[in-house]
Order: C-alpha cells, then sequence, then structure tokens
C-alpha cells in the first residue's frame, strides 16, 4: 500500500504549517530568521573553500564542486527548521485558502519583511565573522569575489529570469518537505534544490544579496547599492516563481483534486 500522500492532503498540512508560521511571535520569528542568515552563509563559505581549492586544477569544472559544497547549507536550513525568505511562500499562502479563512495580508507581510530583514542581518554577521584577513582559506576569498561580482554585474533581464526560477525551485522544496514524511526524504530534497540554486546560479533574493555583501566586505569591484539594485530584482524574480508558478499551481492542484474527490 502506497504511504504517498494526495496533492489535497500535502496542500492541507502546508495549510496548517502556515498558520503557525503566521502565528508565530515577535522573538520567536525574529530567531528563526536570524538563524536561518548565518546558517545559509555556511553553505556560501563551503562553496568558497571547496572552488577556491579545486579552481587551479580543474579550472570552471570546480564550480560544479563548488555547487556540491553548498548544498550542505540548505540541509541545514530544513533539518534545524530555520526558514529563508522564500520558503515562506507556499505554506503560509495555503493558509490562506483554507475555507472559513481569516485574511492574512497584514501578517503575511509582516512574516515576509520580518524574515528578509532578520535573515540578511544574521548572515551579514557570519560574513564579517570570516571576512577578516586569513578568516578563510586561501583561494576561498578570491573565488567569493569572483561570485560577488558576477552577480552584481549581470543584465537585469538574465538576472530576474534566473530569480523566478530560484523562487520556484524554494517554493518546490516547501511543498516536497510537507510531502515528505521522512528526514532522510526530506534531507535528499533539501540537497538537490541547493545544488541547483548553486549550479546554475540561481538568483534567491537571501543567498545573491549575502553573496555580494561577501564582495563588499573584501575586494570585489561591487558596492553597497548593487546589494540593493541585484535584491530587488530577485525579489521581483523570487515572488513571480515561488508564488506565481509554485504556489498558485498547486493550489489549484489541490482544490482540483479535492473537488473530483467529492
Amino acid at each position: 500500500m502506497s504511504l504517498a500522500l494526495k496533492p489535497a492532503e500535502i496542500f492541507e498540512r502546508a495549510a496548517t504549517e502556515g498558520e503557525r508560521r503566521l502565528e508565530q511571535s515577535f522573538l520567536e520569528l525574529v530567531a528563526t530568521a536570524f538563524i536561518a542568515g548565518f546558517t545559509i552563509v555556511f553553505g556560501i563559505i563551503g562553496l568558497g573553500v571547496v572552488e577556491g581549492l579545486a579552481r587551479p586544477t580543474m579550472g570552471e569544472a570546480a564550480k560544479l564542486l563548488g555547487a556540491l559544497a553548498f548544498a550542505p547549507g540548505m540541509v541545514f536550513l530544513i533539518v534545524g527548521r530555520a526558514e529563508l525568505f522564500s520558503e515562506n511562500f507556499f505554506d503560509p499562502i495555503a493558509a490562506g485558502f483554507r475555507p472559513g479563512r481569516q485574511e492574512i495580508g497584514s501578517r503575511l507581510i509582516r512574516l515576509w519583511l520580518l524574515t528578509l530583514l532578520l535573515t540578511l542581518v544574521g548572515g551579514a554577521i557570519l560574513i564579517a565573522v570570516v571576512s577578516v584577513s586569513g578568516g578563510l582559506p586561501a583561494g576561498a576569498h578570491e573565488a567569493l569575489n569572483r561570485i560577488a561580482e558576477e552577480a552584481a554585474h549581470r543584465p537585469w533581464l538574465p538576472a530576474l529570469m534566473r530569480a523566478i526560477v530560484a523562487g520556484a525551485l524554494v517554493a518546490m522544496l516547501s511543498f516536497l518537505v510537507i510531502a515528505s514524511q521522512e528526514t532522510a526524504s526530506r534531507m535528499m530534497a533539501a540537497y538537490a534544490v541547493g545544488f541547483m540554486l548553486a549550479i546554475g546560479p540561481f538568483e534567491h533574493v537571501v543567498v545573491v544579496m549575502l553573496h555580494i555583501g561577501f564582495g563588499v566586505a573584501s575586494t570585489a569591484n561591487v558596492s553597497a547599492m548593487h546589494i540593493l539594485e541585484v535584491g530587488a530584482i530577485a525579489l521581483t524574480g523570487n515572488l513571480l516563481g515561488g508564488v506565481g508558478l509554485v504556489t498558485l499551481s498547486h493550489a489549484a492542484q489541490a482544490k482540483a483534486a479535492e473537488s473530483g474527490s467529492k
């Protein structure tokens, strides 16, 4: 007998989780977002260290190893129950589709704003810690500077398209986490999504802003204004991909399945 959940069951579980996130106290929300910030920086550090070590002998192929080293950061987030900004697309919005639902607009904006801001603060603190001279192994700063410069100077249209993909990937991860009933399955899904984000690279708003933040703290040809500019593009794309492509599609799937079973 299959233990796989039906789409409507997954969506209902997501709505329950979404209600929990929307009802978090201020302190709980701040702590969770702050933890997510420095947790994902561990993945960025892993990417920089591994790619920096591998590039002298492997050239461009070092990006593959760097992406593999970044992916554990996503696993840490999922297993540790921390939440990046775009992980709060699918579940909280699912809560808004429940029958007799209350208006979630103000609570959703509160959740998104605090999560985004505090995640960036948590990440920035760890970046400051490891950005001192000698804080990372040889080659890591050079690799992270290159990534920051590529992100900061990428034309806006390709950046937007990459951000749409990133938003879709992370929202899909939220769906898969709810659908998975074992920790191992969730870890595998998180690792796969983390790898795809890094190998693209696809612009997740938090990750790309922290990448450029590494460059600002180092010697890369980037500035704080690039953080804001790229962040705005990534935010727009993440919303289009995460909410428009994935969340609303799964909502329609669940509602159709629910109607068909009646």
